[in-house]
């Protein structure tokens, strides 16, 4: 039942012109319970479809708008019908709606070919989701996903300044003009320098990242790369916040004529030794390491990782620099306090990504010093990707299956949830976790974390979360 306060009847229709100039409405998903939504009677379903007469284009135009505290929304149900409401509510008061996307007007695709995409360099045949090949500052803004700037109109630069959407997270790759041209295949990826003097004129921020490819991007390319992003790194208001050094990722489906190829463990210890003095410079100078190699560098060259106090506060952990310190940090403090014995014994078996498997045998050697515990770790490659050294969160069911069926899995296998679709328990070649549970004969546990795997391997929980 619909509660409007104010006005108690429904508008006719809207202006057809105006609905055809505007974007589509937005989706409810689910309203909070105890919210202002949940008293004015919103159900998921329903299209909210202007606020204060605006259509907003996107979640950062609702929360914008919602900021008045007078605020007149116009609404069509899910069975058709259209009404008005009028409401006062504190400035700081949300409506408690999530939105079935993030964007009401579209996704904003990239408009480059870089070789090095790992969008392409999938299977077709798959979810339409895997080939969305996103280049939007919007979701940059909400999301911390990575942009390249060369897809943006005048209208786009002029929002991100008024509506102050900063930081955002960009591909930089290299600042060189024509190099930057040449990875991204766009001519007007070459504006980089030029757009980062504008983010700095107006005291906005960017996280940048730098896709390394051996013999490309690599060596005094990548020095000058880092040296002219930390020309903007200093002041009280820095343009540039930090910059993530990530090794490029190739896949068995990639185009063989692409030019690239895998890095080597050669490769990732020159990229360290040319990073960390630059680092030691930029304590000097910025007090902070400022660039920060992924942890995938020290895995690949069979190194130590750096220390946790390095990381600083983890400006790119999302992006895997320092994401496994973390974890192992995480795990440290789990296992501090261990039983001796546990009541029942219990076989586990716990699979991750072989690059990330040595890292992680201190941990098992201690959970499996408590009396009682089993615990098998499964270091995997992927057949599926064509990557021996693979990261946990690529891990397909295939992958899973190639690797366990004929092993001995205890009494339960620990799989992290990094390997499925974030809210849908789907791996990355489209096997379900159904499928994969009737296949492997053995209870299968989602592990969300450090806490959940000892508390499974100890037997603390029975059932999956």
């Amino acid at each position: 039942m619909w509660n409007e306060p104010s006005a108690g009847v429904a508008v006719a229709a809207l202006d057809p012109d105006r609905a055809s100039r505007q974007p589509s409405p937005a989706v409810v998903a689910s309203v909070e319970p105890g919210s202002i939504g949940e008293d004015l009677g919103f159900e998921p379903g329903d299209q909210l479809l202007s606020i204060n007469g605006v259509r907003p284009r996107d979640l950062i135009d609702y929360r914008y708008l919602i900021v008045e505290e007078e605020l007149h929304l116009e609404i069509r149900d899910a069975a058709g019908a259209l009404h008005q409401v009028d409401l006062e509510k504190d400035e700081d008061d949300g409506l408690g709606l999530a939105f079935t996307e993030a964007l009401f007007d579209g996704l904003r695709q990239c408009s480059n070919a870089c070789a090095f995409c790992f969008i392409d360099q999938q299977p077709p045949g798959h979810r339409s989701s895997l080939y969305l090949k996103d280049d939007d500052y919007r979701l940059s803004f909400l999301y911390g996903s990575y942009l390249t700037l060369t897809n943006l109109s005048d209208s786009d630069w002029q929002r991100i300044e008024q509506q102050r959407l900063s930081p955002l997270f960009v591909s930089v790759h290299a600042t060189d003009p024509d190099l930057r041209s040449s990875l991204l295949q766009n001519p007007r990826a070459g504006q980089l320098m030029q757009q980062l003097t504008w983010f700095s004129e107006r005291d906005l921020q960017i996280h940048a990242q730098v896709v390394v490819c051996p013999d490309q991007n690599d060596g005094e390319a990548l020095l000058r790369t880092i040296q002219d992003l930390a020309q903007f790194a200093s002041g009280d208001w820095p343009a540039v916040l930090s910059v993530a050094v990530v090794p490029v990722g190739l896949t068995r489906f990639r185009p063989a004529s692409d030019g690239l190829r895998a890095v080597t463990p050669v490769d990732a210890r020159k990229v360290i030794a040319a990073v960390e003095p630059l680092q030691k410079e930029f304590q000097l100078k910025f007090e902070s390491n400022f660039a920060w190699l992924s942890d995938e560098w020290y895995l690949i060259a069979g190194l130590s990782l750096p220390s946790r106090a390095s990381y600083e506060d983890f400006p790119q952990q999302e992006n895997g620099v320092g994401s496994i310190r973390a974890f192992l940090a995480s795990l440290d403090e789990a296992t501090n306090n261990l039983p001796q014995s546990v009541e029942t014994p219990v076989r586990s078996s716990w699979v991750v990504g072989r690059l990330v498997a040595n890292a992680l045998e201190p941990v098992l050697q201690r959970l499996n010093a408590v009396e009682g515990v089993q615990l098998s770790l499964h270091g995997l490659p992927s057949p599926y990707w064509g990557q021996d050294q693979v990261v946990t969160g690529l891990l397909t069911g295939q992958d899973l299956l190639d690797g366990l069926l004929d092993q001995d899995l205890g009494d339960q296998l620990l799989l992290p949830s990094v390997m499925l679709r974030q809210g849908d328990p789907v791996f990355l070649d489209d096997m379900t976790l159904d499928q994969l549970r009737a296949t492997l004969p053995v209870p299968i546990r989602i592990v969300h974390g450090a806490a959940e795997i000892v508390a499974y391997t100890l037997g603390s929980l029975e059932k999956s979360i």
